[in-house]
């Protein structure tokens, strides 16, 4: 029965999260006016009949409170602005990604100047950029060679980017991230 009753309370509340006009069903309201005055706590029917009045809807933007807070205004139009706050929220958000650049402890210098420049592109676009020294057999005995690597891309990058975390190894790789300044 219990499981019943809570899938009538769910329906009370529209897809949108909130609860408009009839749905409201709490003793009583603190009423906030179309321009945001207080109107006072009062009874669901006599907001409703105030926003009737209007010619607008009973929206309830707070249900948490004590008592629950209703706002008199057009339901349309909230949810009209909500949406656009909601898109400009999202057009904003900018996500970072990692970019990784491998590199090998005996690289020449003409492949070093590639693979900098990528990173140094990576990190314009505003992306971190994770610089990987990749060992292979007997290379992980001179890890030094690649402490000094790493210290030489971070030395030539600084002017794009902060090395955000120091030399690292990982099993057979050591690594930096930098991220953009």
């Amino acid at each position: 029965m219990s499981a019943f009753i809570d899938f009538m309370e769910v329906k009370l509340i529209s897809k949108d999260g909130f609860r408009v006009n009839e749905e409201i069903k709490a003793q009583e309201i603190r009423l906030v006016g179309e321009t945001g005055e207080q109107l006072g706590i009062m009874s669901p029917r006599d907001a409703m009949q105030i926003a009737e009045e209007n010619g607008l809807d009973l929206v309830e933007v707070a249900p948490a409170a004590k008592p629950p807070v209703c706002k008199i205004m057009d339901v349309g139009r909230y949810k009209y602005e909500q949406s656009k706050r909601e898109r400009e929220a999202r057009k904003r958000q900018h996500l970072i990604s990692v970019k990784e650049v491998k590199l090998r402890p005996n690289i020449e210098d003409n492949d070093f100047t590639t693979k900098i420049r990528n990173a140094i592109r990576f990190l314009e676009e505003g992306d971190k950029v994770k610089v990987t020294i990749m060992f292979r057999g007997r290379e992980m005995s001179h890890t030094e060679l690649g402490r000094e690597l790493l210290a030489r891309v971070a030395d030539v990058v600084k002017d794009q980017g902060n090395v955000e975390r120091s030399a690292k190894i990982e099993g057979r790789n050591m690594s930096i991230i930098i991220s953009p300044k």
